[in-house]
């Protein structure tokens, strides 16, 4: 007879996601794993494969649920300077709040793993076309709707406002005053001017 599983996947692999990111993949064990998500060994290797094929679920677990997040954010945002200007500062204030400073999973993989794994290096460069892509999407509404000049190279500053995310969650590791940080974001916006 078959045995049922006694836990939630989806909340495991949400468990999961946040011990990779809080420990790093290196760092975490697969006993850190089995005690943190509090199931057995036997259950994690049968749903899951293995650390590796757990991270990498979780990876795409974490990136899915950002990138619906953004996306969602941007439709329910009118302005698109003013969109940009609440995504920077929700960042800003989810980092400086953080008491475990884990910055953002994507960035923290990205210098733990790459270079090395190849197979997570095409994972973050499809990772960054995506986010490029919803910025550029938000940054068109704005110069369709006449708020950002049609001469501004948007596909060119949807790429700089993608480094600029990933680079201010690893600066408001190091950086706690989030005036000194929204200085940084006011300047990059008058970018759309």
């Amino acid at each position: 007879m078959p045995r049922v599983k006694l836990f939630d996947e989806n909340e495991v692999l949400s468990k999961a996601t946040e011990l990779f990111w809080k420990k790093g993949y290196h760092a975490t064990s697969i006993q850190d794993l089995v005690s943190f998500l509090g199931i057995n060994r036997g259950s994690l290797y049968d749903t899951y494969g293995g650390k590796k094929e757990l991270f990498d679920k979780a990876f795409e677990f974490y990136r899915s649920n950002n990138s619906n997040g953004i996306t969602a954010f941007f439709k329910s945002q009118n302005e698109v300077k003013k969109g940009f200007r609440k995504l920077f500062e929700m960042g800003i204030d989810e980092s400086v709040a953080d008491i475990d400073l884990k910055g953002c999973f994507v960035v923290n993989t990205t210098t733990e793993l790459i270079p090395g794994e190849d197979s997570l290096l095409n994972l973050i460069q499809d990772n960054k076309k995506l986010f490029e892509g919803i910025f550029y999407s938000f940054l068109l509404k704005g110069q369709q709707n006449g708020e950002i000049a049609k001469g501004k190279n948007i596909k060119t500053i949807s790429c700089l406002f993608y480094t600029f995310y990933s680079g201010l969650k690893v600066v408001a590791k190091v950086e706690k005053n989030p005036k000194e940080l929204m200085n940084s974001v006011d300047e990059i916006l008058m970018l759309l001017d």
